[in-house]
């Protein structure tokens, strides 16, 4: 029993009535022996009433709800479950890239918004499936390619287009969405029920080379800074490039990270090399986040991956990593699958002397894709989970999805924003208490993004 609790305070209280110091007062206080009998009475009946409120206390101990084991439940009773811990707290996703989707779409600011208030045909977010989901906080993707870093200020400029479609998004559906820049704010518009809008800037290439730029986009909400992406930038060395151009953070990246620290921007470390995650760790002074990163275990020899030194070195920093769904993040299995899918479909268009874009190609591709393409399950994503818990603990794991950014490659069970109790009842179904599924969810997340903050407020 808790020391403090109400029962226990309450015995204690009976007891000190009860002894004999007590009985022993109250006995002197009389020296006629004709009350003795009475005196005794009392002391009999005082041993009853403490024995009763004892079971009392004990008893109201007992009739606390215990937490349901989950791990009992059948599978319908734990989805059922898992829903509701979905739709009852905070959920978010550290990536989703939705405003990228929208300027392949053909959508820009000449063009009306597209409606993701309503079911969408295409991609994996919309407010009806996030709402399904129990998503609430799915970090906006304002990516910028590799490919804008050989132009000066093209960087720069797409962000600025991505952010300003993401204010529309907010602006014209208002009593759906909202923008948010602060755990406070993903708060208040969960109470209202609206869906927020955090925003993250995937690649620091749009900063550009110029340090004032850190400034400028935390002015237009960017809440984290990836500082790399598919190339080597100013800022350091990428996962996807074996260049080495820097051999880690390059002495302008470590400025940058001193000036997001500094700012309240979260410094995202997927998409850099080894060394790059390194250095940035040995510079930041606050703790980091991976928003969309997966166990490397599962595939080896892919740098994008975190290796479990990796992943010890950010929970050492106090950091969270977020595991990301795409189906190459997974398994091996995957990506071994789909080459042998995609070198079928080569020699069978040469057998048959047709081009991709032949009706009855895009039919055989499309069938034979689907059945034989090894896809992810939602267990392979649940290990991942795992292996992160078993290496470092609870505290430093949330969700990264990567959801409209990974294509057709989402594990069977996880295909959209509406899927996310599905992988909360296997969580559950491992033994992970509610506890846990609010600590991915949001708490981990959450810890980071509020340590940014209040170093960023101690150094003005």
């Amino acid at each position: 029993m808790d020391s403090n609790s109400l029962p226990h305070r309450f015995v204690a209280s009976l007891s000190l009535l009860s002894s004999r110091a007590f009985e022993d007062d109250f006995i002197g206080l009389s020296s006629k022996r004709r009350y003795l009998p009475y005196l005794y009475f009392w002391m009999i009946m005082n041993r009853f009433f403490l024995l009763g409120a004892l079971c009392a206390a004990l008893g109201s101990c007992a009739s606390v709800k215990q937490a349901p084991d989950y791990t009992k439940l059948t599978a319908e009773e734990r989805l059922q479950a898992a829903t509701q811990i979905a739709q009852s707290t905070i959920v978010v996703d550290g990536h989703v890239d939705l405003p990228y989707r929208m300027k392949v779409g053909g959508f820009t600011l000449k063009r009306e918004v597209l409606d993701v208030s309503v079911r969408t045909p295409d991609g994996n977010f919309d407010y009806p499936r996030a709402k399904a989901g129990g998503l609430d906080a799915p970090f906006m993707s304002i990516y910028i390619p590799a490919a804008n870093q050989a132009i000066p200020g093209a960087s720069k400029a797409l962000a600025d287009t991505l952010i300003a479609m993401t204010e529309r998004i907010a602006a014209t559906f208002p009593d759906k969405f909202a923008m948010a820049y602060s755990p406070a704010d993903v708060r208040v518009n969960f109470a209202k029920g609206l869906i927020s809008l955090p925003m993250g800037m995937e690649n620091g290439a749009g900063i550009e080379d110029d340090l004032a730029n850190v400034a400028y986009f935390h002015r237009r909400g960017i809440r984290y800074i990836t500082l790399t992406h598919g190339k080597d930038n100013l800022i350091g060395d990428a996962s996807y490039d074996t260049t080495a151009t820097h051999g880690g953070l390059s002495d302008y990246g470590a400025k940058v990270v001193a000036e997001m620290n500094r700012l309240g921007i979260m410094v995202d470390l997927s998409h850099v090399s080894d060394n790059t995650f390194r250095d940035a760790l040995a510079v930041t002074k606050v703790p980091v986040i991976a928003s969309h990163s997966s166990v490397r275990k599962f595939t080896p020899g892919f740098e994008r991956n975190m290796s479990d030194e990796l992943i010890q070195g950010l929970a050492k920093n106090g950091g969270v990593m977020m595991i990301n769904f795409g189906g190459a993040f997974l398994d091996s299995a995957y990506t071994e699958g789909t080459a042998q899918v995609r070198e079928h479909v080569v020699n069978w268009l040469a057998e048959n002397n047709l081009s991709r874009s032949d009706p009855r190609a895009q039919q055989y591709i499309q069938e034979y894709t689907a059945k034989f393409t090894p896809f992810p399950t939602v267990e392979r994503v649940a290990d991942h989970f795992d292996h992160v818990v078993k290496l470092v603990g609870i505290d430093y794991v949330g969700l990264g999805s990567d959801y409209d950014g990974v294509g057709d490659s989402l594990p069977t069970g996880l295909k959209d924003v509406s899927m996310f109790p599905n992988l909360f009842s296997e969580l559950l179904r491992r033994g992970y208490s509610k506890e846990d599924l609010e600590k991915i969810s949001y708490k981990n997340i959450f810890r980071v993004w509020q340590a940014v903050e209040d170093f960023a407020a101690s150094q003005k």
